[in-house]
């Protein structure tokens, strides 16, 4: 009975590490592509490689939350930093341009959810051994 309590509360955990590894595989396709739904990055190398980096950060802390480790989800949180640091540093040096409504709400809402996962996260800390 216990581990089927254990289970309903990671589920939570689990829903969340899917989401952040689909939502950065997407980062990195759009870096590669410059096109994601009709948001675009700058064309130019710096960007594919700072797009794909945030993606992979994002993915990343995706898989260490799975493990449901402590030190695995402290790893997890600074990654997620790192990616809202890196998503603003793409904004001030050009590389995603906010020239329209829906490039800054793209940008704004990915960010945020950046963010509420880390406090997601952090707000689970008793369910990580």
């Amino acid at each position: 009975m216990e581990s089927t309590m254990n289970w309903k509360r990671q589920w939570g955990i689990v829903v969340a590490a899917v989401l952040m590894i689909a939502f950065g595989l997407a980062e990195v396709k759009t870096s590669l592509t410059h096109n994601f739904f009709g948001i675009s990055t700058a064309k130019v190398t710096a960007s594919i490689y700072a797009g794909a980096a945030i993606g992979a950060l994002y993915a990343g802390a995706g898989l260490l939350i799975l493990s449901m480790r402590r030190r695995a989800a402290k790893l997890a949180i600074v990654f997620l930093i790192a990616d809202i640091v890196g998503r603003v540093a793409m904004v001030l040096k050009g590389l995603y341009p906010i020239n329209s409504f829906k490039q800054t709400a793209a940008m704004i809402v990915g960010t945020v959810i950046v963010a509420g996962f880390a406090v997601y996260i952090r707000l689970r800390w008793p369910s990580f051994s």
